[in-house]
Order: C-alpha cells, then structure tokens, then sequence
C-alpha cells in the first residue's frame, strides 16, 4: 500500500520504507522505459500529462461529521464518522478510508500550520493506524456521498506523553486513468490526549454573549401602559423553541460561563410578556408571542442563578465608533454614560442578580488610545481586548494570563485571539463544527503544556453567534470543563489575576486599527443626527407634566441608535434615526399655535385672541406665548412692541389667551405669534398674521354727529308744520265741527300708541299751538370714539 510522506518527527519503520521504496521502482520502471524511447519532441506531452495527474489529486472529498469522545482518555474507544464524496468525473474504484496518526505537535504555531491546509494531499499525512481500522467501498460513483466510520481503542494508537496530535482521515483508491492506488483526499484534524490530571491547570474564562440586534422603535401607544411598537417580530423568532436566542440559553446554562447580556435585549423581551404591537408597513399589528417571551425570560433567570453577569451598556453602543467619529460631535460621550447609569438597573428588574458594570467590550476586542479612552469615560475599568491587538512583543516562550495593567488605573482583559475566533465562519455543517471542536480543545490543550506557570484565559468568541456556532461552542466547552488541564473561572477573578511581567501592556497606536473594522463604523454622521435628536428631545421634555413618557422611551432609542449591531448595515441605521426624529416631530408638532388670517381693528383699542392646542394626551406647562407687532408705531401690544403670557393646557384641549392692542395710526401691521419654553427657546413654528387698522377720527365724529343733528330737526320742522295746519283748519270749522282727522292729527293717534308731549296737553285744553310756543329737547348723539375693549376675533 502506497503511503504518503509522514509528519515532521515521525520516522517510518524500515519495513515500509523498503517497502515504499520497492513500489516506486516497480511502479516507476515502466514509466521509465516509455520515456527513453519517446523522441525529444514528446518531452512536452509528459509534462502535460504529469500535470494533468497531479491535478486529479484530491478529487475525494473526506468530511469528519463526528469525533468521539473528543478528549480520549486511556481505556476509551476512538470512533470516527463521517462522508466521502467523488468530485471527480471518473468512478474510484477499491477504495477505502483510514486514520493516520502524526506526531505530537510542539507549539501553538503548529497547529495553526495544520489547521491552514486541512484538506491538502500533498502535505503530511501521518503514519496508518492499521490495517483493520479502515472503512472499505467497492467503488464511489461521481457525485454520490457514502458515509464510514471508525472506531479504535485507544491503547491501539500508542499515542505516549499528552501532547496534541493531527488525526489524518484520508481515502485512498483507483481510477481508470491512474490504476495504481493513492491517496484521492484527507481530512486533518486533531486528537487532544491528556491522560493525566495537569500539574497546574489553565484557568479559563468563557464568554457567553446573548445580544441581539435592534428591535424596538421609539414609538409608544398613547395608553397609560405606552404598548411598545417593534420594528419586526424577529426576536420572537429568535427566543422561540430552536431559535438562535433559544439555543444560545438552552446551552449555556449546562456550562460554567461568565454571561454578557445587552441589557436592551431583556428589555425587549420584558416588553413582549404583555402588549406589544409590530410595523407592517404603514400600520401595525398586535404581537401574539407573550408566551414565548415569558418562557424565555423565566428560563434566563433561573439560567443566572449563582453565575456572574457582565451587563453591557445598554444597546451595546459602539465604542470604536464613537472614538473615531463621535467625539467630536457635543453629547456623543454623554450617551454613552446613560447607556451605562440605565444598564444595571434594567438587568437587576428582569433577572433580579446585580451585574457586573465595569467591563467594555470593543468590537474584536480591537484596542487603540482613543477607544480606550471612551470605554472608560462612562466608568469602565475594565476593557475587554484580544490578544492579536494587544500582540506580544517580548520574549514570552508561553501566553501570558489576560489581565494587563495599560495606565490611568484601566486593566486591559486581553482574550486569546486563536480560541476566541475558533467557532466564527459556516459551522452548519457537523464536518466544520467537529474541526472547530478539536482544534479548539488543541489549542487550549498545547496552551496548558507551555509551562508549568498558573494563568488566567479568557475566551471572547462572535458577539453575536449563530446557532449552529453556538452549539460548536457548546460541546467544545463542555469538552474542556470536563477535561484534565483546564478548570472554569469568572470573568472578574481573570480581570484581578497577578498580571505577567514580561507581557505586554502597550496599547497599539489609532493608525495599527484594522481597516477592515473601520470601514464598517458609525460615521460622524451617525453622531450628528443623534445629537439632533437629543436637542430635539430636550426641547420638548420641558413642557410635558409628565416628562418620563417621552423621556424614557426616546432615551433609550437614542442609545440603540449607536448599536454595534448597525455596523455593515448603513442604510437601515440611516433610517432608523430618521424614524426616531420623524416621530419626535410628529409629537412636539400636537402643540402648536392654530393659524390666523387677516384681523381688522377699527377703534384707538381692541383685542386679538391666539389659541394653543395641545393634542398631546398629557398636559403641557411651562410654555409662554409671545405676540410681537413688528411696526409696533403703528400697532402696540400691551403697550410695548410685543406682550407674552404663560400658557398651560391640559392633554386633548386647547386654550385661547387675549392680548390688549393699541393702535396709533391707520394701515396694516404684521403680527407674530410664537411659543417659547421657559428658559428663552423657541418652541414650534411661528403664526404670522397680518392686523389693519382703520381708526375712527375725533373730526369724522363730528361730522357723522352734525348730520344725525340735521335729519332729526328736518323732523321736528315737519312735525310742527302740520300741527299749526291743524290748527288752522279747525279754528276755520270751529270747535263743534272739527275734523275727525284733523283731531287725530292733534292728539297724534292714528293708530299709534305713543304718549302725548305738551304741546299735545295743551291743545287737548282748548289752548291753540302758536307760533311762537319753544320746540321740545331732543338729546345729540355722542361723538366719543368707540370705547375700549372691543373683542375682535379673526
């Protein structure tokens, strides 16, 4: 049976090294006499073909499904499952799988070297285990998957001291092109043996992240509970039975870990438990997973009993971000300490454990001056770094423990770059989950046999793991809790370890921080908006009666705002400021001034009403409304060129306030109308109205007064005109024949019922009108303007 070269520091017997030395001749013989006898002009139709040989090397895919137990110890049973599968167009033919065995690897390096090329045929494969601890297939059509398994004692492996060894899976076979056997394909991982307990074990912290991305909105409904609106029902979907969150809880509380929670992911689902409504599109519809979320929230507690917690600032703020592109905007940092003041007091109502505060965690753990600086500003002593940003530039012969002491009293927790990035990447596949399960327990394994020194380890993995990730994770640390080398640590006994003195406590310059993380921050712009938004807010705050409505969901939407989860997605960022600040409108927009149109004052005085109303279902207070004559010469207002009054109106109403006008002067005036809150800004839009005056003159008086005059002495000079014609008539028929009518006309009836004045009196007495009898008083109408406090509405 061919063989392929061995490790590094595995020497073959010299039985098979006569042995494969004897089949290269015979094989090569052949080979070799064809060649002497081609011409000098078939040298290139050799090359061709070689390479075209060579290229058929590795058309077997070997995929290592499971690996069981992961971390063997003596009197066990190796056993190995998994597929092979012919990429090739030719059907393989006698083939079989097999286990090789390498020697012990010496350093952390080499594995990294092995992990690099797991699948390469032309690399070492190792030594067969033996002969009847193969898999056999007749023959592997192209195309067709066909599973094996493996199983060997482990005394059969005859693997000596603990160390780490690559496990080779390889298949070997025919085809028609290359009758001969070979090595088709491999699957290289690694079998960890630690027989014996570890003289000094590795203290080792894992991380046990449960964040999320944003889901809620800042909307809330007008009801006294405010029922939240959600962006989408996703989170139901990940708390759900099998659902990333689910899983992530299922798992994690077997182990003994440090869990790192974003507390606005408990709020979320805390607000889900009862009344929660969910966008779809223009409307909204009524959430249906209250169940859900009180079942894994009820879980959750019970999961945290007795462990430690570290509480993230809420949201999970973006810490690189506001260090590159935040700071430079007013408030940046001051949101960053409200995500923090608000993170412990949100984790304690849902779980009911005080958590730890103090930790900052930057995105990959990647450090520089100004991300430190930030993580720190909000209270933070603590920073959770990686070690291939904090790198090593000493002459440590072995990983230094994580603790760091990096100046100004902050203590930089540097996780193990190599365990910490072992479960990112597609591990859906149970091949790619079991080669990150072993390299995993390899790495840590070679870490432990560095040196004899107790250290503290921390492992950091994706912030965000998927599930199948999840459970990699999963099997991996359970491994290794019940492994011989390790045992499990809090997050805070790792951060308080004796630091190392050789390791390195520089932190790396801004211009070392990876590009491929900086293109994936906030912006500047990020920052802006949300200082628009806080300025917005502050404004508003100070008229409500009960500001906490707006104050507390606001706050915290302006935190999620600066998400770590928004990087990569800068659109949907985007647009989730600018719903916040639409909504934030719409709100300070239910208080407003109602528009006027033209006012006309006749009169030296009047008055103009201006109406408020507040369609807020709260009351709204501290307000003071200004009205401002901008030709205060020609109009005042309360005597001066504006007046301003306090306004107060209650939730759903309105109010109408009148303020006092002077005119001095006929035409038209512009007037202004504008809220202002108590310390002096403007509040809302401005209603400009324009007010004409039309005064009535004292000598246009006068006139209308001299003409009412005229027409009521015309009057009385009729009136006395057919009196003394009366008269004369019947002194002309004398007493005894007077004139009916005439009579009438004297005593002034004529069907009208008017009492009579003296003059009547005295011609009832026999006393004839004559002409030189005084005419009766009439009083003149007044010729004052009109008075003041005339209402003039609009």
């Amino acid at each position: 049976m061919a063989e392929a070269a061995d490790f590094p520091g595995m020497a073959p017997s010299p039985a098979r090294r006569w042995l494969r030395r004897t089949g290269a001749l015979l094989a090569g013989a052949p080979l070799l006499a064809g060649l002497l006898q081609l011409p000098a002009s078939s040298a290139h139709a050799a090359e061709r073909t070689s390479a075209k040989e060579a290229s058929d090397t590795g058309t077997v895919a070997v995929a290592v499904d499971s690996l069981s137990p992961s971390v063997p110890t003596e009197g066990d049973t190796l056993t190995v499952s998994g597929t092979v599968t012919n990429k090739g167009k030719q059907t393989v033919t006698d083939a079989h799988v097999d286990l090789r065995l390498g020697s012990a690897l010496a350093t952390r390096s080499a594995i990294d070297s092995v992990a690099r090329r797991p699948a390469d045929v032309s690399a070492s494969a190792g030594s067969e285990v033996g002969d009847k601890y193969v898999a056999k297939f007749a023959e592997l059509s192209p195309g067709v998957p066909q599973q094996f398994s493996i199983s060997v004692p482990v005394d059969e492996l005859d693997l000596g001291a603990g160390g780490v060894y690559p496990l080779g899976v390889s298949l070997w076979g025919e085809t028609s092109a290359k009758s001969w056997e070979q090595m088709l394909g491999i699957q290289r991982t690694f079998l960890p043996w630690q027989p014996d307990e570890a003289d000094t074990k590795t203290r080792t912290t894992v991380l046990w992240p449960l964040l999320s991305d944003v889901h809620m909105t800042a909307e809330t409904r007008s009801n006294e509970r405010q029922t939240p609106v959600f962006l989408n029902d996703d989170l139901a979907a990940e708390i759900s039975p099998g659902g990333r969150l689910d899983q992530l809880l299922s798992l994690g509380k077997t182990l003994d870990v440090t869990w790192v929670i974003d507390p606005d992911l408990l709020a979320s689902v805390s607000a889900m438990t009862e009344r929660y409504d969910v966008l779809a599109g223009d409307t909204t519809t009524a959430g249906k997973h209250q169940a859900v979320a009180d079942r894994w929230l009820a879980e959750l507690q019970q999961a945290v009993q007795g462990k430690q917690v570290v509480a993230l600032p809420y949201a999970d703020p973006d810490l690189a971000s506001l260090a590159h592109n935040g700071t430079s905007v007013t408030g940046s940092l001051s949101q960053l300490k409200a995500a923090t003041d608000v993170a412990a007091d949100t984790v304690e109502t849902v779980l009911h454990v005080t958590p730890s505060t103090d930790f900052a965690w930057p995105v990959e753990g990647a450090v520089d001056p100004s991300i430190v600086k930030v993580a720190t500003s909000a209270g933070a002593d603590k920073v959770i770094a990686r070690s291939d940003s904090l790198a090593e530039d000493g002459d440590l012969s072995y990983t230094p423990t994580s603790a760091r002491p990096i100046g100004g009293g902050t203590t930089a927790v540097v996780a193990d770059s190599r365990l910490s990035q072992t479960f990112r990447g597609d591990l859906t596949t149970a091949s790619a989950a079991t080669l990150a399960v072993q390299e995993f327990l390899a790495q840590s394994l070679a870490l432990n046999l560095q040196t004899d020194k107790q250290r503290s380890i921390v492992v950091a993995p994706p912030r965000m793991p998927t599930a199948s990730q999840a459970r990699a994770m999963a099997e991996a640390v359970t491994a290794l809790q019940g492994g011989t080398w390790s045992q499990a640590q809090q997050l805070t006994a790792a951060a308080a370890a004796k630091p190392d003195p050789g390791a390195t406590t520089r932190v790396p310059a801004r211009s070392a921080y990876p590009s491929s993380l900086a293109r994936r921050e906030l912006p500047r712009s990020a920052f802006v908006d949300i200082a628009t938004t806080q300025d917005r807010l502050d404004n508003f705050k100070v008229i409500l009666t009960d500001e906490s409505r707006v104050v507390t969901p606001f706050g915290r939407a302006v935190n999620r705002e600066m998400s770590t989860s928004w990087r990569g997605r800068a659109t949907a960022a985007s647009t989730f400021r600018q719903a916040v600040q639409t909504y934030l409108s719409t709100l300070a927009d239910q208080v407003k001034l109602i528009d006027k149109s033209e006012l006309k004052l006749s009169g030296r005085s009047a008055t103009i009403p201006v109406t408020v109303q507040n369609n807020l279902v709260q009351g709204v207070d501290h307000l003071v409304l200004r009205l401002t004559s901008t030709n205060p010469t020609r109009l005042e207002i309360g005597g001066e060129a504006y007046d301003e009054q306090p306004i107060a109106v209650s939730g759903g109403h309105s109010t109408t306030v009148k303020f006092t006008t002077s005119a001095n002067a006929n035409g038209q005036a512009a007037v202004v109308a504008q809220l202002y809150t108590e310390d002096g800004r403007a509040y809302g839009a401005p209603v400009t109205f324009d007010v004409k005056v039309t005064e009535i003159t004292a000598t246009v008086m006068l006139v209308i007064g001299g003409g009412v005059l005229l027409l009521v002495l015309a009057g009385f000079r009729m009136y006395t005109q057919r009196k003394r014609a009366a008269a004369r008539r019947a002194e002309d028929d004398g007493p005894d024949e007077a004139d009916p009518a005439a009579e009438a006309a004297l005593t002034g009836q004529h069907g009208e019922n008017r009492p009579a004045d003296a003059s009547d009196a005295r011609a009832g007495a026999g006393n004839p009108v004559q002409p030189s009898d005084g005419t009766p008083d009439t009083a003149a109408e007044s010729t004052d303007p009109s008075g003041t406090g005339e209402r003039v509405d609009r």
